[in-house]
């Protein structure tokens, strides 16, 4: 039952995310009614259920005909599976503290699915949903340690000194890239999107996000290429690998406790 009411709800944010995204493309205001790209045609709430009305509609507007974005719901379908795995296996109604890891990592992701998806549209990042992130990011950590202190021997866990560690190193590495390459290799706005990653996984725990970022990334590049979609020297988003490298190795973190291990001299 928990997995299918994250699922619902990742389903149901997804599609706001849909709006956000679009919305800043068009640097339009979030506020106000959806309606049809091609017609301005407001649309029905029955039109505007996540799924199941790109569906039943055939991918086409009801007024113009106009088509539909694959975006809508392949946004709509990753986030509710993101969703349902984040409330699997970090909720528990019984722990506070669950509560407020998964608040966390619910939020966190939303903003990188926005991330991911304009960068991926645009090779932009949306700076304003990324400050909201890493906002975000420092005010759990502070909170993480602040509720850990104890009193009575003035003990408190490091987060924020983990995630800022974190984040720095990444910030450099991305940054050296950037200006070594004149941003032909990396975009100054990765950077920042590193450091936000950073922070979310702490030291070393980014290592691991990292690597899994640049796989994706090689992956996705050989795959363009043998699709003669690019070429060697074609410039594609990085964003997106950072955002998908991230989410996973939360996951894997979580469900393999064992991954930190090839890491662990870092410590």
């Amino acid at each position: 039952m928990t997995i299918l009411i994250f699922f619902i709800l990742g389903l149901i944010i997804g599609s706001f995310l849909n709006v956000v995204i679009c919305r800043l493309e068009l640097t339009e205001s979030i506020l106000g009614r959806s309606h049809c790209p091609h017609c301005k045609a407001l649309i029905r709430w029955y039109d505007n259920i996540p799924l199941l009305s790109f569906i039943l509609l055939r991918a086409k507007c009801r007024d113009c005909q106009g088509k539909i974005s694959w975006q809508y719901p392949l946004v709509e379908l990753a986030t509710g599976i993101v969703f349902a795995l984040t409330g699997y296996y970090f909720f528990n109604a019984s722990e506070f503290q669950s509560w407020a890891v998964t608040l966390f990592y619910l939020v966190s992701f939303a903003l990188l699915t926005v991330v991911f998806v304009y960068d991926f549209k645009l090779m932009e990042i949306p700076m304003i949903v990324l400050w909201a992130g890493v906002i975000w990011a420092v005010l759990y950590l502070v909170f993480l340690d602040w509720s850990s202190f104890n009193l009575a021997d003035g003990r408190m866990s490091s987060e924020i000194i983990s995630g800022i560690i974190g984040g720095g190193a990444a910030f450099v590495f991305f940054f050296a890239l950037s200006y070594l390459s004149k941003e032909k290799w990396m975009g100054y706005g990765d950077a920042y999107v590193a450091l936000w990653a950073g922070l979310i996984m702490g030291w070393p725990g980014i290592l691991l996000a990292l690597m899994l970022a640049f796989t994706i990334g090689a992956i996705w590049g050989i795959i363009l290429i043998a699709l003669k979609k690019k070429e060697l020297k074609s410039q594609i988003p990085f964003a997106p690998f950072l955002s998908s490298g991230l989410i996973l190795a939360v996951f894997l973190e979580k469900i393999y406790p064992q991954v930190e291990y090839w890491y662990g001299v870092f410590k």
